[in-house]
C-alpha cells in the first residue's frame, strides 16, 4: 500500500502563496503520476494540476498562478501556489498512481486526506 502524507495548507489572504507539500511512503516499486486535485464545498473534486514523466498539466483556473513540481528521488510532490484568490479555497488532496512491490505490475490510485486551504478576501 502508499501511503500519502499533505501538508502545508492554511489560511491566507488574497493575493498571497503557500505551497504544499505531499510525501508518498509505502510499499512502492514507482510512482507513475503524482497530482493535486481540490474540493470546495458543494463542489465535486477537481483536477488542479498534475506531473508525468516530467510534464505537467493545470487546471485553466490556475495557469500562471500554480507550479507543481516532483522530487523524484524523495517520491514527494509540491504545489507552489501564488495570487490565491478566495476561489481557490478548498480541501487539496495528493493523488498518485503507483505500482507497489508484489502488486503483479499493475497500478493503483491512491489518495492523501487533503489539506485545507482557505483564501480570506
Amino acid at each position: 500500500q502508499v501511503q500519502l502524507v499533505e501538508s502545508g495548507g492554511g489560511l491566507v489572504q488574497a493575493g498571497g502563496s503557500l505551497r504544499l507539500s505531499c510525501a508518498a511512503s509505502g510499499s512502492i516499486y514507482s510512482i507513475v503520476a503524482m497530482a493535486w486535485y481540490r474540493q470546495a464545498p458543494g463542489k465535486e473534486r477537481e483536477l488542479v494540476a498534475g506531473i508525468r514523466d516530467g510534464t505537467s498539466n493545470y487546471a485553466d483556473s490556475v495557469k500562471g498562478r500554480f507550479t507543481i513540481s516532483r522530487d523524484y528521488h524523495r517520491d514527494k510532490v509540491y504545489l507552489e501556489m501564488n495570487d490565491l484568490t478566495p476561489e481557490d479555497t478548498a480541501v487539496y488532496y495528493c493523488f498518485a498512481q503507483a505500482v507497489i512491490e508484489g502488486g503483479g505490475g499493475y497500478d493503483y490510485d491512491y489518495w492523501g486526506q487533503g489539506t485545507q486551504v482557505t483564501v480570506s478576501s
